[in-house]
This record gives C-alpha cells, sequence and structure tokens, in this order.
C-alpha cells in the first residue's frame, strides 16, 4: 500500500513530511503509519465517518459559480499532518513575533508614519494599496492593539525550512475550518489522537472572547456586549463565521442590525437598541461603513467609523489593517523588525520583491522564467501567474505588463512546496496513500495585555494542481494539523469561573430582531413546505389512481423545491438556535430535496410511485422539524416567533384551500365527486384517521367541516390554530408590553358560532347549501387575508422598528 514511501528517497525537488532524505519514516509519523497499516477496512470507515460528519454538521465553504452550488462541502483529508513540539515551538515563536511587528507597524501607518519618513516603506505601496484608508488616520484602537487577530501562511522549502508566503491581517479566515477539523479527525482516530497526545486548540477560542470583552469600551456599570460581523449567507466563509459566533457566544449580525445613534453603535433588538461594545469582523474594511468608506457598500454600518475614531467601539482587525496584505511588503520587513523590535526576523519571508524600484525589475524581467508574478495591490485584475508554466509569447506579454504598470507588481521566488501523505485514490483506483503538495496557515490572537497566542495547530491546505497553487475558491482540499506535546497537551482551557445562585439566567437577555424575524421565517417555510408536500402527493396520488381525469401541475413541485431551499436558507440564519439533531434533520431534508429535484426532471411516469415514497419521507422529516421545535427549544421569544410563524402560515394555507375547495369542488358536484373532495381535505388537512376511528364512515359534509374547522380537540383544526396563535401573541403583549393584535377575534368569533345544523333539513334545499357554503368560503378567505395583514404588522414592528403611528401611515 505505501510503496511510494518504502526504503527510497525523493527524486523531486520537495520535503516530503512522512518521511526523511533516506526514505525513511520520520519518528512522529510512525504511529500514524501504524493505524493506517493495520486495517484496510477501518480507514474505510473513518473516511465514511469523516464525510458523515462533514454533511451532517454542515461544513460548506461556498464557491462561487461552482457547479455543486452555493453549498459546497467541505473537503478534509482523512490523514492528519503532524508537526513534532520542538519544531512547532520555534514556528509558534516565529508567528507570535511577526503579528507583534506588524501591529506595530499598522500603529505607525496610521500614527506617525516614520516607517515612511525614513524610508524603510516606499510610499507608492502603502498610499497605492486600496485597504489602506485615510479616513482611519489618527484611529487609536483600545489598548493600542490593531490586529486582534493574525494568519500567516507558510510553506516548507525541500531543505525543511519554513518560508512566509502571506500574511493575513484583513480578517484571517480559516480558524473555524481548523477547529471544526480537529473536532472531526478526533472522532475518528480517538486513539491515535489520544496516544500522540496532540495539543488541544480550545484556547485560541478563549484568549479572543477575553481580549474582545476586556479591551471593550464600556461605561460604568455596562456589561460588554461583542457581535460577530458577517457580509452574509452568500460569503464563502460563512459556515464559519457561524460556528465562530456560536463558539464565542456572540450574536451574527449582519450590517442592517447595526445601527449609530449618537455616535454610538447599537444592535436592534426585539427589547430595543442594545449598545454594541466590540465587533469582531468578516467583512472588508472599506465595505464597513458607507458613510465615509466606500459609499456603494449595502453590507456596512452607516457611521461606524466615527464610532471608532472616538473610542465608542472596538473594531477587530482595526479597519485599515487589509493594507498589510500586500506581498509588496514582504521584503522590507527583515530591516522594519530591526529598526521597532531590535529583533531578526525568526521566520523569514520566502525572497520578495516590489518591482516598483527599477533594479528590482531588471532583476524580475531577467529571471522572469524562474519567479511568480503577483499583483501588489488587491485592485489589480491579475491572477498570480507563474513563469514556469508560461511560453515564449506569454513571457514576453508578462514582460511588457511589468514594464508598464511596475509599481504593481510583485515578483516571488517560485517555491517547491513539501509533499504529505494524503488518502485518495491511487492510479489503480484504489484508496491508499498518496502524496501531495501542501502548505500551511497558522492563527495568532492578541491578548488583552499585548501578547499574542499562537494556536498550536493550524489549517493545513492542500494544492489543487502540480504547480503547487493553494486555493480553497479553486476545490482546494484541508487536513487537520496535529501538534505533539513533549508532556502532557498543552493549551487546554483553564477552569471556569464558578458561577453562583445570584448569577443564574432563565432567559436570554435579548433577541436580536434580525434572528427573531429568521425564526419566524423558519416557522412559516417549515409549515409552507409541509403544506405544498401534501399537496403535491394528493395531486400524485389521484393521478396515479386515475380520479377525476387531472393533470399534475408542475407548479406544484417548483413551489416546493423553492420553499425547501428558502426554509434552509432561513435555518442557516438560526443554526445557532437549533440543537445537533433539528440541524441534522434540516440537511436531511435538503439531501431528499435535491433526490426529488431529480426525479422531477425526468418526466417518466414510471418514476411517480418513487415520487410518492419520497414525499411520504419528506412529510415525515418535516414533522421531525415540527417535533424538534416543540421538545428542543427553549421557551422564549425566539422559540414563540418561530411558532407564531407556523400557525399563520398553517392558518393562510389551510383556509385558501378550504375556500377554493368549497366552491370549486364541493357545491354543484355529484355525490361521489363530493365525496372525493371530502377524502382530499381530510388528507389535506392530516385529519383522516381521526375521522375513520370517530365515525367508521365515508366522508360526509357536516363532520368534515366539523372536524376541520371546529373541533378545538384537533390540533390541525382551523379553530385550534387560531386559538393557539391568540394565546401566544398574547403571552408576548403580557411580557413584552407590545400592543395587543384583535383584528383576528371578530373573525374567530364568527368560526366559532358557526351553525352547521343549517346544512341538513333545509327549508330552502339546495340553494341554502350553496349559499351558506359560499359564505363560508368567504369567512375563510377574509382569516387568510387576516393572517397576512397581520404578519406584515410583526414585521414593521418587531423586526424593521416601526412604531403604530408609522404603521398606520404606511397602510394609509
Amino acid at each position: 500500500m505505501f510503496s511510494i514511501y518504502e526504503n527510497r528517497p525523493d527524486p523531486l525537488p520537495h520535503y516530503q513530511e512522512m518521511l526523511d532524505a533516506n526514505g525513511v519514516v520520520r519518528p512522529h509519523w510512525k504511529r500514524l503509519l501504524q493505524v493506517v497499516n493495520g486495517s484496510h477496512l477501518q480507514m474505510q470507515q473513518r473516511e465514511r465517518l469523516i464525510q458523515r460528519q462533514i454533511r451532517e454538521n454542515g461544513v460548506t465553504y461556498n464557491v462561487y459559480a461552482d457547479p455543486q452550488g452555493a453549498d459546497r462541502l467541505w473537503q478534509l483529508d482523512t490523514l492528519p499532518n503532524i508537526i513534532p513540539a520542538a519544531e512547532w515551538q520555534t514556528l509558534a515563536a516565529g508567528v507570535a513575533q511577526r503579528a507583534h511587528l506588524l501591529n506595530k507597524v499598522l500603529a505607525d501607518l496610521y500614527g506617525e508614519q516614520q516607517l515612511l519618513r525614513n524610508g524603510l516603506l516606499p510610499p507608492e505601496l502603502i498610499y497605492g494599496h486600496n485597504h489602506f484608508l485615510w479616513p482611519c488616520k489618527g484611529v487609536k484602537p483600545p489598548g493600542d492593539v490593531f490586529l486582534h487577530t493574525y494568519a500567516v501562511d507558510l510553506a516548507r522549502a525541500p531543505d525543511g525550512m519554513w518560508w512566509v508566503m502571506n500574511d493575513r491581517t484583513q480578517s484571517p479566515s480559516g480558524a473555524g475550518y481548523t477547529l471544526e477539523n480537529r473536532q472531526i479527525l478526533a472522532r475518528a482516530f480517538p486513539d491515535l489522537f489520544r496516544d500522540l497526545r496532540v495539543q488541544h486548540l480550545s484556547r485560541y477560542v478563549d484568549t479572543l472572547r477575553d481580549t474582545l470583552m476586556q479591551l471593550a469600551p464600556c461605561d460604568a456599570g455596562e456589561t460588554p456586549l461583542a457581535v460577530l460581523l458577517t457580509p452574509g449567507r452568500f460569503n464563502e466563509t460563512y459556515f464559519e463565521h457561524l460556528y465562530l459566533a456560536q463558539h464565542l457566544g456572540f450574536p451574527l449580525v449582519e450590517g442592517h442590525d447595526l445601527t449609530v445613534r449618537n455616535g454610538t453603535v447599537f444592535l436592534k433588538t426585539l427589547g430595543g437598541l442594545q449598545r454594541v461594545h466590540a465587533i469582531l469582523r468578516r467583512l472588508d474594511a472599506d465595505f464597513c461603513d458607507p458613510l465615509e468608506l466606500r459609499a456603494d457598500s449595502a453590507l456596512g454600518v452607516p457611521g461606524l467609523l466615527d464610532a471608532a475614531r472616538n473610542g465608542r467601539v472596538m473594531v477587530a482587525n482595526a479597519l485599515g489593517s487589509g493594507v498589510l496584505e500586500s506581498p509588496g511588503l514582504l521584503g522590507f520587513l527583515p530591516r522594519i523588525s530591526e529598526q521597532l523590535l531590535g529583533e531578526t526576523l525568526l521566520l523569514p519571508s520566502v525572497a520578495t520583491w516590489w518591482c516598483g524600484e527599477k533594479p528590482v525589475l531588471q532583476q524580475a524581467l531577467a529571471q522572469l522564467k524562474k519567479l511568480v508574478i503577483k499583483p501588489a495591490f488587491p485592485s489589480q485584475h491579475f491572477s498570480e501567474t507563474s513563469g514556469a508554466t508560461l511560453d515564449e509569447t506569454a513571457l514576453a506579454a508578462l514582460a511588457r505588463r511589468l514594464q508598464e504598470r511596475p509599481y504593481a507588481y510583485v515578483a516571488q521566488e517560485q517555491v517547491q512546496l513539501s509533499q504529505a501523505p494524503v488518502w485518495r485514490d491511487d492510479a489503480s483506483g484504489k484508496k491508499s496513500v498518496v502524496s501531495q503538495a501542501i502548505s500551511m496557515r497558522v492563527y495568532a490572537v492578541a491578548t488583552s495585555t499585548g501578547q499574542y497566542h499562537v494556536m498550536p495547530g493550524g489549517l493545513t491546505r492542500l494544492a489543487t494542481d502540480e504547480h503547487g497553487t493553494i486555493s480553497m475558491q479553486r476545490g482546494g482540499g484541508s487536513k487537520d494539523t496535529w501538534v505533539l506535546a513533549d508532556g502532557l497537551p498543552q493549551g487546554a482551557p483553564p477552569r471556569a469561573r464558578l458561577l453562583g445562585a445570584k448569577e443564574l439566567v432563565r432567559g436570554a437577555a435579548f433577541l436580536p430582531s434580525s434572528l427573531a424575524e429568521n425564526l419566524f421565517w423558519f416557522g412559516r417555510y417549515s409549515e409552507r413546505c409541509d403544506n405544498s408536500a401534501r399537496l403535491l402527493r394528493a395531486a400524485i396520488a389521484r393521478y396515479v389512481n386515475d380520479e377525476g381525469n387531472e393533470t399534475i401541475d408542475t407548479e406544484l413541485t417548483e413551489n416546493l423545491m423553492e420553499n425547501l431551499q428558502r426554509m434552509h436558507n432561513a435555518g442557516s440564519q438560526v443554526r445557532g438556535r437549533l440543537s445537533h439533531e433539528n440541524w441534522r434533520a434540516l440537511v436531511e431534508i435538503q439531501r431528499k430535496a435535491r433526490v426529488m429535484e431529480e426525479q422531477a426532471a425526468d418526466a417518466n411516469a414510471d418514476h411517480l410511485g418513487d415520487s410518492l415514497e419520497q414525499l411520504d419521507r419528506l412529510i415525515l422529516s418535516l414533522a421531525a422539524l415540527s417535533g424538534f421545535a416543540h421538545d428542543d427549544m427553549t421557551r422564549d421569544d425566539g422559540w414563540r416567533f418561530l411558532m407564531i410563524g407556523r400557525r399563520i402560515e398553517r392558518l393562510q394555507c389551510l383556509t385558501s384551500v378550504f375556500a377554493q375547495c368549497l366552491r370549486e369542488r364541493i357545491v354543484h358536484r355529484t355525490a361521489t365527486l363530493q365525496r372525493s373532495a371530502l377524502d382530499w381535505l381530510l388528507e389535506i388537512g392530516n385529519s383522516t384517521i381521526t375521522y375513520r376511528l370517530r365515525y367508521l364512515s365515508a366522508a360526509q359534509l357536516i363532520p368534515v367541516l366539523d372536524l376541520l374547522l371546529l373541533d378545538t380537540s384537533n390540533p390541525h383544526a382551523l379553530l385550534f390554530q387560531i386559538n393557539t396563535l391568540d394565546y401566544s401573541l398574547a403571552q408576548f403583549v403580557r411580557e413584552s408590553g407590545a400592543s395587543p393584535e384583535t383584528q383576528l377575534q371578530t373573525l374567530t368569533a364568527q368560526l366559532a358560532a358557526l351553525d352547521l345544523g343549517r346544512l341538513e333539513n333545509s327549508l330552502f334545499g339546495e340553494k341554502n347549501t350553496v349559499d351558506f357554503l359560499n359564505g363560508l368560503a368567504d369567512l375563510l378567505d377574509n382569516i387568510s387575508l387576516t393572517c397576512g395583514q397581520l404578519s406584515d404588522r410583526l414585521h414593521l414592528r418587531h423586526f424593521a422598528h416601526v412604531d403604530d403611528i408609522s404603521q398606520q401611515m404606511v397602510s394609509s
């Protein structure tokens, strides 16, 4: 199985992570190799476990224009990358030193700018960078910490030495994926993880939380509130934003969830505005404030920079920190380190030259075939290009571009990335260990004392092609990074502070309005999907049984697919409020939806039986979501809005369907067709079994209407739904002080007073029956309309924070 690693040196100019120069397995890899060689079947089982956890946990990395869609599953290799303790100590010291240096560079660039005055940095490289934000000059963050989180991309040269490829200072991504990788791999190799004494990662999250809370500017008596600012669910790393927010205990917010009033940032909540003291941003700085930075941004918070300037909020990382991500800076850092720290850099950068200096440009042109050319600024529409991959014509064109705008380009030495073992299909198609190029991203977080804690691990990334290109957007994979300890594993979380009886909490301090809104719509879409699935199942069943000679409306299928996607989107926004089992059920529903979509694309009628089976399973899974909502969630305002959403949606759907059926299928129909319509109503109302147990007869008009409309012991009856909705609204009014909702009460009284006795022994015969049923249909339509108006009022009052007077003006 391991013939590529046995008893021979690597003939290629790559460092082998697992083998030494003589082809012998390095000591820290031997234990893993024993496990892998032990049982091929167990390795396959571990691989399936990893893939199942990724799928069930919803670990995604959204690749734009990817055929797999917006939610591309995260790629994690079965084998970890292993770093011995002694080697890691050197790496960690170098990463911490580099983070400390870059923090000082940011303080100088947005402060006195001595580095520019003394010629240690070229002004063109700083002022020409679109992430150098002039409005941020003079802004001093709390504790003089500009760089709260930092990441560095490392690559190992053929001689085994680590080199810095890139600095990540804007809002470094990948730490959340690193933590998730660790959870998954530790489950796949529990004994091996313990035997190797792998260092823990949890201190990274604890340190980040403590730093933000301790540095947050607070007025006397205030408890700091920190939030995580995300661009939204369409960002490629949105899973990570959810993951970090959940583990940090911070609300996940978008720009429209925040507002600036009198120079202070507030979070919109159901209970009003709550002051925000710290913002961990995952949004590029220039998008953060449309007033002072990028005017076309719809993602930011107007006035945020002014609040930071006045010391009313801490933004991490500091706005403008992205300027340090230019690869052109790498060549200048050694001298800067000696100037600012009086130290030599422990981690050298790969040889890098900014082409804005004429001698450098000439050298780069002379060696273009051996170099990698990168854009110096992110505004450049130019991808990283390796000269080794270009023919003479392309090389000449590249040379012309460099000569026309030399300041816009950086030349970097071509690094032959190290090779690590991965569990992949070999040349024969069998799973085995093969070799693949890697790089490693390592993370550091500032402490409240100005030091830096380096996560003992990192995100090992797999190359996407034979040239060693590392890009997650191009489909690259990842590995967990295991840093070994000399003794007991380091980095375990400190013992938590003991909480007393006076500190008990039995409810969330506040509920962000956007979270309440997403819970409301998650409830509505869940119910809408259930209703759509039942309607489609009934339609297919009637078509298969040739009842009524009706065709299947393709719009039913399209609506179901669209609503399932909307439900999944809303569920993704509230994932932190869902139990693990609840989320797994939602992921399984998404899988079923894809199967149904594939079947719907096939017009072959032979698949209708399979479609009915898939719909049965889908309805069962949707029923499970309803059960999770009742049994897994705390009865707070978030749960209440979810249930209000479900009730409103069920009322709107059932009243509309019942009204249409009364008019079109029951009135003026023969007894046979009327009975068929009544059976259909019972199926849609999920009350067929109840009816049969009670009446032991075929469906008849009066008992069907009573069971579906008036029976308050039937949880699917309209009157039961209305009463439950009224109770939920009244409870929320009592606890929140909101204005009462009275619009449904009149219609509820009319429905409760319905006399079904008028349908029997009528003095006026069929005309009276028709009039009664048409009048009932009108009442049901009014209830549906009123529910829609209620939904609009809830949105304006509690989600958009429009007061009652303004609502009346909007209605007018």
